[in-house]
């Protein structure tokens, strides 16, 4: 074999490799990646109790109850699905019935227990995911920002 052959030979072998790694990782990293989990995502997908994952969707409207020891109690939906989410804290100030939130924590006994609790940061604002997931629902009603107008456009 010529010189030119084996170091074209070589790198196509590492090339190859570099590609199986990376495709490993990816394969890895699947279920993080996603930003997070809808209710209807965790209803198909039959998440593990005790596994950390992302939930997303809107406050459902009167569910927010709080009891002692700085514990809320509120449901998140998605409007085909609700999850009842327990979280132990004080709530962001954007925090409200009707609007998009995200929580991190465990399923376990069907109850999220949330460790963290994110709003949304301001009244027109509702992550991509979220409509999404309405969307697919077919419940979204969102509005053009340019022109006040109702839409199927995102932001």
């Amino acid at each position: 074999m010529k010189r030119k052959h084996k170091r074209l030979t070589f790198v196509a072998i590492a090339l190859l490799l570099l590609g199986a790694a990376t495709a490993l990782v990816l394969s890895a990293f699947e279920d993080s990646i996603v930003f997070f989990q809808s209710p209807t995502d965790l209803a198909e997908k039959k998440v593990a109790d005790g596994k950390r994952v992302r939930l997303g969707g809107l406050v459902e409207e009167g569910s927010v109850k709080k009891t002692g020891d700085a514990i809320t109690l509120f449901r998140v939906t998605d409007l085909k699905n609700t999850v009842t989410v327990s979280y132990k804290g004080l709530l962001p100030d954007l925090f409200r019935e009707g609007q998009g939130v995200v929580a991190e924590g465990r399923l376990k006994a069907g109850v999220f227990n949330a460790d963290e609790v994110l709003a949304k940061h301001d009244e027109t604002y509702m992550p991509p995911e979220v409509a999404d997931a309405l969307k697919k629902s077919g419940q979204w009603q969102g509005q053009d920002k340019e022109t006040n107008k109702k839409s199927e456009k995102l932001y």
